[in-house]
């Protein structure tokens, strides 16, 4: 019988946003690159999310259709409020500046019109949803 799934996103913060890649914890393989907004002091729709531990687990967003939303109460990030960040989400998006404190996965680094972005960002999502599935799966977030 194979370990529960457990993901690790490694990030690195610069001016221009957030990029980072996210692991299988269990197994050390790595699933795919991310791109957030900068670290602006957790500023809510604005600032990537902060370090720590969630849950992730599939949502339906009414903007963004099926997708991964996370969550950690103990941070102030929750699924609705009251509390300090609400639907933080893993959705498709290319570059930092098509945000608003979610998490967008992509295949691999690359630029799109002069900003550094992550490509076949949907190509991903789809993957992580596969990977998730209807699990409640534990997400460690360190920033370096």
């Amino acid at each position: 019988m194979s370990e529960p799934l457990k993901l690790l996103l490694k990030t690195h913060s610069f001016s221009h946003g957030t990029f980072g890649e996210l692991f299988n914890a269990t197994n050390g393989e790595r699933i795919c690159v991310t791109v957030e907004c900068p670290w602006l002091n957790n500023q809510p729709g604005k600032s990537c999310t902060p370090a720590g531990d969630y849950v992730v687990e599939a949502h339906v967003s009414p903007k963004f259709g099926q997708c991964l939303i996370i969550s950690a109460p103990s941070l102030g990030v929750t699924k609705e409020g009251p509390s300090l960040r609400t639907h933080c989400l893993f959705h498709a998006a290319n570059l930092a500046s098509q945000l608003q404190g979610c998490i967008a996965p992509g295949e691999r680094f690359g630029v799109v019109n002069d900003d550094w972005a992550v490509l076949n960002s949907q190509k991903m999502l789809q993957k992580l949803l596969v990977l998730v599935g209807n699990d409640k799966v534990p997400l460690r977030i360190e920033r370096n």
